[in-house]
């Protein structure tokens, strides 16, 4: 299909309306401050910070629309999507931007077929609130003997040019004069427990280090194959993303990466960010997590530029074994975690990333005063120890249909730092 074909195809107030957004993004990418933001971000990466960094992500964004600032107006589903990109962009830097920067330019994504490890997820969903994408999963155990390791396959990788450059010639005809175009290739993370989790349910994977270990080493030893085998197709093939701006919610800017040789048409791992996390080993003992995720990972870390640890597992009393981990750079300290024995066992080697708990933005009534100590508390522990530090608030299922109170914990975050 020819471009002057396809153009006739998109839906002239569609493509208007998605020109008009991007105009507004690309003023607001071009204020001096971006920059500086920058290079905070890269400051704090680098372990010389000038001063905390502060950033919301995981927004219960089916909460938030205020004069249907974020009501979708395009007809075309994949404009659909770009809308919604361009309007939740313009809305957090109206309401609540922290310290997020918005870049010059739109990801397109490539089109990457992974299979995957070949198994289907079998669960029972319970949903609280139909417009929510948070919901509860209840998931059946399919590995319970020996041979369950075999449903276990390696992922195979593929990339179908013709859809990616589709894709491409959609994103120019709406953004050309505007916003830059990035074909955007495979962001990759390593979270070995938490497809375990869903594959058996988070009680019986538990069960099974304990009553089973040499069963859960096959899982887990297979399973790190195949994380090894993606990374490695996905290399080969040019398919990984560029240098990031957001690791896993979070500022990835540095003065670090990409590493000198680095091709923009073929990324290699050691150009870019990972992250990783084990978050139902949160129960185990140091031994157990040393055992079951750092022996694995690491196989996996020791490939990229600067690894990210951690999500919602408690990491203040696992610190000897995070530091075994290849090229670890951020470790996340959540709700869970001691926040005095975190800063004191993470020192000045790590970014402190503190998770504050989302939960005192979900209660029967907003509380500033708690909300402010909650992050000085960490502040000062973080102080006392020397750690470069950062408040990143995620995971916000609700805020009771309040979207003041996202606007209020930004403005004290950023009161604070």
């Amino acid at each position: 299909m020819n471009k002057e074909a396809f153009l006739i195809m998109l839906n002239s107030n569609d493509v208007k309306i998605i020109r008009e957004l991007a105009g507004k993004v690309r003023e607001v990418a071009a204020l001096p401050m971006q920059e500086e933001k920058r290079k905070l971000w890269r400051r704090l990466n680098g372990l010389k910070p000038v001063r905390p960094m502060v950033m919301i992500d995981q927004v219960c964004w089916n909460e938030m629309d205020l004069n249907g600032e974020l009501t979708l107006r395009c007809t075309d589903k994949e404009l659909r999507g770009y809308e919604q990109e361009l309007r939740q962009t313009l809305f957090q830097w109206k309401y609540f931007p922290v310290d997020m920067v918005v870049e010059p330019f739109i990801r397109v994504p490539k089109a990457i077929n992974n299979t995957g490890f070949g198994i289907a997820i079998e669960e029972e969903i319970v949903a609280t609130d139909s417009t929510n994408s948070v919901v509860s999963h209840k998931f059946e155990n399919q590995f319970q003997k020996d041979e369950d390791v075999e449903k276990i396959q390696i992922p195979s990788v593929t990339h179908n040019q013709e859809e990616t450059d589709r894709r491409l010639k959609v994103a120019h005809e709406l953004f050309d004069g505007s916003l830059e175009i990035l074909p955007w290739g495979m962001e990759v993370s390593y979270a070995l427990w938490d497809t375990l989790a869903c594959w058996m349910g988070a009680e019986n994977a538990l069960y099974a280090i304990t009553d089973k270990p040499e069963f859960v080493h096959k899982i887990a030893d297979r399973i790190a194959d195949g994380y090894i085998a993606t990374i490695d197709q996905l290399e080969e093939q040019g398919l990984l993303c560029g240098p990031q701006s957001i690791i896993h919610c979070t500022g990835a800017y540095s003065d670090e990466l990409p590493h000198e040789g680095y091709d923009p048409k073929k990324v290699r791992t050691e150009d870019i960010w990972t992250f990783g996390l084990a978050q139902i080993l949160g129960f185990v003992s140091p031994a157990m997590f040393k055992e079951f995720e750092v022996d694995y990972i690491s196989r996996f870390a020791k490939r990229f530029g600067l690894v990210y640890y951690g999500c919602c597992d408690p990491l203040d009393k696992k610190m000897s074994q995070v530091r075994m981990i290849p090229n670890v750079r951020k470790v996340s300290m959540s709700p869970w975690a001691n926040k005095e024995n975190g800063a004191k066992e993470i020192g000045k080697d790590y970014v402190f990333s503190c998770k504050p708990n989302p939960a005192l933005l979900a209660s029967g009534k907003f509380n500033v005063e708690v909300v402010k100590e909650d992050l000085l508390e960490t502040k000062r522990a973080c102080e006392k120890y020397g750690c470069s530090l950062e408040f990143i608030l995620k995971d916000i299922s609700t805020v009771r249909h309040e979207p003041q109170r996202i606007f209020e914990w930004a403005r004290i975050a950023m009161s604070i730092v």
